[in-house]
């Protein structure tokens, strides 16, 4: 639960659509932590893509 927190966090900080690489830089969380953590928010909805590869929260 901590790493979903830590990146939706992180992508509201940005305030911008980010990769995960990106997240990955901002955070210092493992990539594998960051796509699964990805995965999981896509799957509640809670992430939205308006770029094609970079995420942000969903409204």
């Amino acid at each position: 639960m901590a790493v979903k927190d830590d990146v939706i966090k992180a992508m509201k900080e940005a305030g911008k659509p980010m990769s995960a690489g990106e997240v990955e830089k901002a955070t210092g969380i493992d990539r594998k932590e960051i796509d699964k953590a990805f995965k999981e928010l896509k799957a509640e909805g809670a992430i939205v893509s308006p770029v094609r590869c970079k995420w942000e929260p969903a409204q």
